[in-house]
């Protein structure tokens, strides 16, 4: 079978590293490791299909001009089957240019291999743990939420396309004084809906969701919890609440095609005793001080700019000693070769201190990636939505998947950088137009669909169409966008920034757009309609399989 896109850049750069090991030799010095060979795709299609300026790197090693060097490498580059010419261009870029051949030949790859022609092997199966969300279980989720979901479900379903082995996990932070607070506030909301007096904490939970819930409970329950002691009906309420927060959460998730195989219980660390054992490393390898009545994590020993509190001088773990204990609990019991984290914008400063603790428990720091999600600004046009019309405080993801529609929800979440703040239009998301991206990458796989129906009507069979008749500039354009799906997986897995994903898309629905306006499928010319055919079944196994690993649906009609 033809080698797809990312092989051939592959199989390209080791040919460039053995004709570098030989000018190593020939000018009788060495190459720095930290001199990178780029293999990228020109965007002027004429100059080639991949490029490189290695050249213009090596000038200055080699005291030789960029372009007499990049006339070296291409002399004493082997003959490559794919590849019909290489050029060199001033300053000093070496140009690859693929056979015909070879291009036309991807569309019978991407109909063999069918969907997944997307997938690389870069994971090699290795273990991989995305722990997203997460959010605590006293309230319901917010937009901002929603955008770390996206990110995680979808980091996840490139990991995996990459060929690792890929799990996904909620952490329940379901101990501790926050639940202990949202249980003090849901008591009293109870009392208040019952005629019983009684003010909310100061650091309560004052959202109305707080008087929702204990209505609900109410109209399940009746007042059983007044005449109990305070202590005992607050601990009973908060385990009511909290079980039916989760179970919103999971429907708010739901709703928006995103699923975990596992939800972690913070307070079993506690109940196994992985907490302690976790301190009790750490203890031994010299890492914890005790001042001013509290434990510390000495993290200034590990490059940190101060030490970090792990027990406070009540006797209660902080937040960062739970986190602790949860990824020696990754790291070392369920044993995953790499954890990502995917955390919202407050948790930047949290990062340094968690890798110098897995350095501490004898983890390599790197092991540990984390994916911080910034804030979300909601609007209508020019007009920013500060607040909902339903609760009076948040804007809930509900409320936002219920207006917009979770295909526009998971679109619009991926299409900017994680750590780059992001407007989310609620008007454009809505809007039934070329303007809406959401649209129109969706139109161009529901204007596929329409055409194979056509043909499926009219009894055409496409199935020994002749690809090699798959020669016009519009229908090249479209093979090239077809064939860089591999190399888009890979490179998210590396990066972890899936933006580049739905960026993708939108690049591809515009070239089949294009090749739509130019090139009549149906026609006269039953074999190149059927060649054609075949280029639009391959688009429309690609942009299906885009859509698919955004957590999108490929309608069939609009």
């Amino acid at each position: 079978m033809e080698l797809k896109t990312p092989l051939l850049r592959v199989k390209i750069s080791s040919c460039l590293k053995q004709v570098l090991d030989k000018l190593q030799v020939e000018y009788n010095c060495e190459i720095p490791a930290t001199v990178q060979l780029a293999i990228e795709h020109p965007q002027d299609p004429a100059h080639g299909d991949f490029a490189t300026g290695i050249s213009l790197k090596l000038a200055r090693i080699l005291k030789t001009s960029p372009m007499d060097i990049a006339e070296k490498i291409v002399n004493h580059m082997p003959a490559l089957p794919e590849i019909s010419t290489i050029t060199v261009a001033s300053p000093g870029f070496i140009n690859f240019t693929v056979k015909n051949t070879w291009l036309s030949a991807q569309v019978e790859s991407i109909l063999a291999l069918g969907q997944s022609y997307a997938n690389v092997n870069i994971g090699e199966n290795r273990s991989i743990q995305v722990e997203f969300v997460s959010v605590n279980p006293t309230g319901p989720l917010h937009v901002g939420h929603g955008r770390g979901a996206v990110l995680g479900s979808t980091i996840a379903n490139i990991l995996d396309a990459a060929g690792y082995s890929v799990e996904k996990e909620y952490y329940l932070n379901d101990t501790g004084n926050q639940i202990a607070t949202f249980g003090h506030s849901l008591y009293t909301r109870y009392c208040n809906q019952l005629g019983k007096k009684g003010d909310l904490p100061t650091n309560g939970y004052f959202g109305n969701y707080i008087n929702d819930l204990a209505r609900s409970i109410i109209d399940t329950q009746g007042d059983c919890f007044i005449n109990l002691a305070s202590q005992d009906a607050i601990l009973q309420l908060g385990q009511i609440g909290t079980s039916l927060i989760i179970e919103g959460i999971k429907q708010d998730l739901n709703n928006i095609n995103v699923s975990f195989d596992s939800w972690f219980s913070e307070k079993s660390l506690y109940q196994n005793g992985e907490y302690n054992r976790t301190m009790s490393l750490l203890e031994q390898s010299g890492y914890i001080v005790k001042k001013d009545n509290a434990t510390w994590f000495e993290s200034s020993s590990l490059g940190e700019d101060k030490d970090n509190v792990l027990v406070r001088s009540d006797g209660v773990p902080t937040y960062f000693a739970s986190d602790i204990a949860y990824h020696y609990n990754k790291f070392f019991i369920r044993n995953f070769d790499t954890v990502i984290d995917v955390w919202g914008a407050d948790h930047q400063g949290h990062l340094p201190r968690m890798k110098a603790a897995m350095k501490a428990l004898g983890k390599d720091p790197e092991n540990l990636k984390v994916v911080i999600c910034q804030l979300v600004t909601l609007r209508r046009g020019n007009e920013i939505v500060r607040l909902s019309k339903r609760s009076g405080d948040i804007v809930t993801l509900r409320e936002l998947v219920d207006e917009v529609g979770l295909d526009a929800c998971r679109f619009f979440f991926l299409s900017r950088s994680a750590n780059s703040q992001m407007d989310f239009d609620i008007a454009l998301a809505k809007e039934q137009s070329d303007n809406n991206p959401v649209y129109y990458v969706q139109y161009a796989h529901a204007r596929i669909a329409s055409i194979l129906r056509l043909a499926h009507q009219r009894s055409i069979d496409f199935s020994q169409g002749d690809v090699s008749l798959l020669t016009t500039e519009s229908e090249s354009a479209l093979i090239r966008k077809l064939t860089l799906i591999p190399e888009i997986i890979e490179h998210i897995a590396e990066t972890l920034e899936p933006h580049h994903l739905p960026y993708y898309t939108q690049e591809l629905a515009t070239t089949f757009h294009s090749f739509y306006k130019q090139c009549r499928v149906i026609s006269d010319n039953d074999d190149l309609t059927r060649a054609r055919l075949k280029l639009v079944k391959a688009t429309q196994i690609i942009l299906a399989r885009s859509l698919s690993l955004m957590g999108m649906k490929a309608p069939e009609k609009m």
